[in-house]
């Protein structure tokens, strides 16, 4: 029996333009690459939760960083969907059958790899296994509960070298921040699941990590 598209998801899919982006989000116009990612979200004996992927430190872009799967749109993708779903089945060995998509949310613009990215909502009515699919690109795969993710005791604020703080999550190992982590701030609110936490909470970006991001 496959689990039946939950209404919060719907909803979201529905409305996707209530929640204002903030600036650095926002596309710029003609600029970019167009790209697409796989918010792909499930049921587990955790309650919701939605898959991520840890990139490899050896990557080109964004090294180290957790993100959802995606990339560049290719001329046999179709389009966003298609090419969310291709890079996912690539990258973490995703069956695409398994998985209802809901729609789409508004694109945003992703400065440090010049792509202007178009979110893909998908609902995992039928899970499989999945792994590190393809290990130049993804060091790791995992579903992380929502809970987790709205656990107070998991977020907090990072400050990027350049002054500007942003949304982040501890969870399952991973620090998510930057891009990854705004969206997930912005749906998470919009989908109500967002739990009161500390946001005063600011710690600088890792060392380690902005050396990889500056790769």
């Amino acid at each position: 029996m496959t689990a039946p598209v939950p209404g919060w998801l719907t909803d979201l899919a529905t409305d996707p333009d209530r929640h204002p982006l903030p600036p650095w989000m926002r596309p710029l116009d003609g600029r970019g690459r167009a790209a697409a990612v796989l918010l792909l979200f499930g049921e587990s004996a955790a309650g919701p939760d939605i898959l991520l992927i840890q990139r490899s430190a050896r990557g080109r872009n964004h090294a180290g960083q957790p993100a959802f799967p995606g990339g560049g749109i290719d001329p046999e993708d179709g389009g966003p969907v298609g090419a969310a779903l291709r890079e996912a089945e690539e990258e973490t060995g995703l069956e695409p059958d398994g998985v209802r998509v809901v729609g789409t949310l508004p694109e945003l613009y992703l400065g440090r790899s010049d792509n202007r990215v178009t979110p893909v909502l998908g609902w995992w009515h039928t899970p499989c296994a999945v792994h590190a699919a393809s290990p130049d690109e993804v060091e790791s795969v995992a579903r992380v509960p929502i809970a987790e993710l709205v656990d107070p005791e998991n977020r907090l604020r990072l400050r990027f070298p350049g002054g500007h703080a942003g949304p982040a999550f501890r969870v399952r190992g991973m620090l998510v921040w930057g891009f990854t982590a705004g969206i997930l701030d912005i749906v998470l609110t919009a989908t109500g699941f967002a739990r009161p936490w500390d946001g005063s909470q600011v710690e600088d970006l890792p060392p380690e990590v902005i050396r990889l991001a500056r790769r």
